[in-house]
């Protein structure tokens, strides 16, 4: 568990059925939503860090960045 004052609190809106999913989870590994929550979306971040395809698109989107970071700076 990551200590408070090194959290963000966010909303997050799901459909009911993947609530009750996720609240079956957390009670049979006897943790919290929050957890099954964060832990499932550190999965998500690292298997998009791995991904040759999503790494592509970072330095495109990366670049268009800087093309317009440059052009505000000039301008």
């Amino acid at each position: 568990m990551t200590p408070q004052g090194d959290t963000k609190s966010m909303t997050l809106r799901i459909d009911e059925a993947l609530a009750e999913r996720v609240r079956t989870i957390a009670e049979v590994e006897d943790t919290t939503v929050s957890d099954v929550i964060r832990d499932a979306l550190a999965e998500h971040v690292e298997r998009r860090r791995r991904d040759p395809e999503f790494q592509t698109m970072l330095k495109r989107n990366l670049r268009r960045h800087e093309e317009l970071l440059s052009m505000l700076a000039d301008g």
